[in-house]
Parts: C-alpha cells; sequence; structure tokens
C-alpha cells in the first residue's frame, strides 16, 4: 500500500471544501505535519471535523488509521501531526472478547 498516493487524495479532498486556500504536509524529523491556511478565520471546532471526514474518504477501502494532534496556530495557519498508519494484527487471543479477536477469522 502507497501511503503517498492515501496522502495525495486526503490533501484534495481538503482543498475541495474551499475552507482552506492551501494546505501541504511536511515531515520533520520523520514526523508528518499537517499545514492548513484557512480562508476565513476559523476555529478548531469547525475544522478538526473537515480533517477527520477527508481522512475517511481517503482510507476507503484500506486498512488504515488516523491521527491528529493540534500543534499550533500562526494568524491563519493551523498546524495539527497526523499520520496514517497500519493497525497491528493481534497473534494471539487474549480473553478479552475484543472486536478484532484471532478467534474470529
Amino acid at each position: 500500500m502507497d501511503l503517498e498516493m492515501v496522502w495525495n487524495t486526503f490533501i484534495e479532498n481538503l482543498l475541495s471544501t474551499s475552507k482552506f486556500k492551501e494546505v501541504s504536509m511536511s515531515k520533520r524529523a520523520g514526523i508528518p505535519f499537517l499545514y492548513l491556511t484557512s480562508a476565513s478565520p476559523n476555529e478548531r471546532k469547525t475544522i478538526e471535523p473537515l480533517i477527520e471526514n477527508a481522512a475517511v474518504k481517503a482510507m476507503k477501502g484500506k486498512r488504515l488509521h488516523f491521527e491528529s494532534v493540534y500543534v499550533r496556530k500562526e494568524n491563519e495557519l493551523l498546524v495539527y501531526r497526523s499520520r496514517f498508519y497500519v493497525p497491528q494484527q493481534k497473534m494471539f487471543c487474549c480473553g478479552n472478547l475484543c472486536h478484532d479477536c484471532i478467534r474470529f477469522r
């Protein structure tokens, strides 16, 4: 699975919302950061559901998880530490009746 393709789809989905003038991803020390320049002053409460929805659309049909953590805001620029990652698979049954238990396969 190519995560670069997922990131490109994710960024395209964010740009299509017309809430952002510019969206980019940059890796610093191996950690991906999402830079969003909003078209108008917006609060985190309105931005974060847009990020989650765009991630869900980008991950559709793939076994991925998405994590996004707010870092800072500078005028109209919002910065989030965001990543797509492949979930680890369980190798044994722990007895806690987990939804992804190895017994259900």
